[in-house]
């Protein structure tokens, strides 16, 4: 809404006005540099309670808005990415840690019913 009638400008209006000013005079490279500044900032003042909201808050708008199918890809290109850029001691190291973290949060119940589950589904000729 330019100014029509003597009427100003709205705010909202100028704000679009002056980011497509900047997107035209400003690249990539400026981007990034504000966006690193914005988050050096943003880490020195706020502490992990900030960073577990909004990542919470992000996960729930994420689950709400996408299907099944989204996790399965990005999990799989997660994935195959992992296994890019790691070796076998990566994932030994992991397994372990997971196995240790595991044995102390769980009691023998726990291993009898996994073991029972395990061995129904081989009976059934599941292998996986």
């Amino acid at each position: 809404m330019a100014e029509k009638d003597n009427e100003k400008m709205s705010r909202e209006e100028a704000g679009r006005k002056g980011g497509e000013a900047t997107s035209n005079n400003h690249g990539d490279e400026f981007y990034k540099e504000i966006g690193e500044k914005g988050g050096e900032a943003t880490s020195e003042s706020h502490d992990k309670d900030f960073y577990e909201k909004i990542g919470e808050k992000g996960g729930e708008a994420t689950s709400e808005s996408h299907d099944k199918d989204f996790y399965e890809k990005i999990g799989e290109k997660g994935g195959e990415a992992t296994s890019e850029s790691h070796d076998k001691d990566f994932y030994e190291k992991i397994g372990e840690k997971g196995g240790e973290a595991t044995s102390e949060s769980h009691d023998e119940d726990f291993y009898e019913k996994i073991g029972e589950k395990g061995g129904e589904a081989t009976s059934d000729g599941d292998n996986n």
